[in-house]
């Protein structure tokens, strides 16, 4: 069963971070989803965000490359080692130099094919046996996006509810996205039936 963690950085993820806000499924993911992915051999396949200017959308810059806040919570032995690196809330959106703490970021573009491929060589084909499980942040916003464009890919989606949360982290918000509209892309599971699939 394949997992993607979306944009689970330190700028969100921890206080003081440029977009932090309290939100449960960190702790979640912390204390017990990756003790969970450790023990059982579980490797996530991550999609991160470079957000320096220039890039429409806010006007200020966060998860930039060589500093705390573009850091994952995701441990490296838990993780694929090739990373999606965006620049929008939508994943086919890229820029020349993304994650690069050296070099000045280029015009984000879009760049559908080349994160189809990334999926491909990742998770491979879509098939309805295997759904796509997502964690991360934000649940109104990146794995929103991350969750149509599986979806328009053929890929069966899930969103793991203990380990997603939107920006300001409200359960009430978030129980009534996975009504509408996330029950347009995939389904919400319970970690009780993760636990169950993962374990065998």
């Amino acid at each position: 069963m394949p997992f993607i963690s979306v944009d689970l950085q330190k700028d969100f993820s921890a206080a003081g971070g440029a977009c932090y806000q309290d939100r449960p499924c960190v702790d979640f993911i912390r204390k017990i989803f990756i003790p969970h992915c450790r023990k059982h051999g579980i490797q996530l396949a991550e999609i991160v965000s470079d957000y320096r200017q220039p890039r429409p959308g806010l006007p200020f810059a966060h998860c930039i490359p060589g500093t705390a806040g573009y850091e994952s919570e995701l441990p490296g032995n838990i993780k694929h080692p090739q990373v999606w690196i965006k620049c929008m809330h939508s994943p086919v959106w890229v820029r020349e130099h993304g994650g690069s703490a050296a070099e000045a970021p280029g015009e984000p573009y879009s760049d559908p094919k080349g994160f189809t491929s990334w999926l491909a060589s990742i998770i491979g084909p879509p098939d309805n046996s295997k759904p796509i499980v997502l964690i991360g942040l934000t649940l109104d916003c990146c794995v929103l996006c991350t969750a149509q464009e599986l979806f328009f890919r053929g890929y069966r989606v899930e969103f793991l509810t203990e380990a997603v949360d939107t920006y300001c982290g409200s359960q009430e918000e978030k129980h009534s996205l996975f009504r509408v509209p996330l029950a347009n892309w995939g389904k919400a599971v319970s970690w009780q039936e993760i636990k169950e699939r993962t374990i065998g």
